[in-house]
């Protein structure tokens, strides 16, 4: 499942919008916020927000920060924006923009090379009132200066053209390179916190988002709720997207205890997280906004849910048929789990909203 992205501008050109999607996709396998990839890339958040969904094409030295800051196929991304910032035309000229320079080149260097050549035979021209045995015997001379002149033009020309070749093919090769070398990768490391450790803490920053997985979603309105869980950290907590600032999920588990997260900015947020390491205890997710509420099923004993059922892991995402263009008539409560009479104020100390819930 995907992040919950905007759909990028119909009238965006071909290269831009590919190079748009790849940054996200470079974004969302860092599993960084908007704040968090600005404060590591010193370029603002609603930069990158405008870059992400197509209203700009990312400046160079950005692109230099992002590749710094994550790990990504930096020379894959550059090539993109080279062709990028060329425009359609230049997609349809050859299959790399690195070749661009060697066709251009040349055309340069003509110019200088007429002008070598013409110089020596006006300079021996110059003298017309010499005597015309003088003049014959000398051009010869310039002839020969202005070939050599060109001919030394020529070797420099190609010396560059191969330079450039060797850099494109230069270029190509991490992308090869990358993929061999991180190939052998480390194994998991231990959770920061599991079941009672993890209460009330941030799943992003513990690392229980890394095997994340979504047990129920519920559609309330145009939002979306989830119920989420970490089979390593034994732990869980509510994800809301789609939504609009004062929109909010709360996750309740059977003995009382609840988390809020609720959407400060932008249109989606997740909770902290509840310990879930007792089988018997019970989780349930309910979402609020002003065309209603409602809430998941009630489920119990989350990693035999995990362990029964192939989930994938992977962020949260609205299902297929929710979200800006479904409907706003908010979806039926479960008649086992019906919506609390009264929903639950939103919690202060509910954590920042994340671009990317877990």
């Amino acid at each position: 499942m995907g992040s919950a992205w905007k759909q990028l501008p119909d009238e965006l050109p071909e290269p831009a919008r590919r190079l748009a999607e790849e940054l996200r996709a470079v974004k969302d396998a860092a599993g960084l916020s908007l704040s968090e990839l600005a404060a590591r890339t010193h370029y603002s958040r609603a930069s990158w927000e405008r870059w992400l969904n197509g209203k700009r094409v990312v400046t160079e030295q950005a692109l230099d920060a992002l590749a710094g800051a994550v790990e990504c196929d930096g020379a894959a991304l550059r090539a993109l924006w080279r062709r990028a910032v060329a425009g359609p035309e230049a997609v349809t000229d050859g299959p790399s923009g690195a070749e661009e320079p060697a066709v251009e080149e040349p055309a340069v260097a003509e110019p200088a090379a007429e002008e070598a050549v013409r110089e020596p035979v006006s300079v021996e021209e110059a003298p017309v009132a010499g005597p015309a045995p003088a003049v014959w015997w000398r051009r010869p001379a310039a002839l020969v200066s202005g070939a050599a002149a060109l001919a030394l033009l020529l070797v420099l020309v190609g010396l560059r053209i191969s330079r450039h070749d060797g850099q494109a093919a230069a270029a190509d090769r991490p992308a090869a390179t990358t993929g061999a070398s991180a190939a052998p990768k480390p194994g998991p490391t231990a959770p920061a916190c599991q079941a009672v450790g993890c209460a009330h803490k941030d799943p992003k920053t513990t690392g229980c988002g890394k095997d994340a997985r979504t047990l129920q979603t519920q559609v309330v309105g145009k939002v979306v709720v989830y119920l989420r869980y970490s089979q390593t950290c034994r732990a869980a907590w509510a994800a809301i997207t789609e939504g609009q600032p004062k929109d909010y999920a709360t996750i309740t588990d059977g003995t009382g205890e609840s988390e809020t997260a609720l959407i400060h900015w932008g249109y989606d947020n997740y909770s902290a997280m509840l310990d879930a390491a007792d089988p018997t205890v019970t989780f349930q997710v309910c979402g609020y906004q002003p065309a209603g509420h409602d809430c998941t099923a009630v489920v119990s004993d989350l990693a035999m849910v995990v362990a029964s059922t192939p989930i994938p892991i992977g962020p949260a995402s609205p299902p297929p048929g929710t979200g800006a263009g479904a409907s706003t008539t908010p979806a039926p409560a479960t008649p086992a789990d019906p919506a609390p009479a009264d929903p639950a104020p939103a919690d202060p100390s509910a954590p920042a909203a994340s671009p990317t819930p877990l």
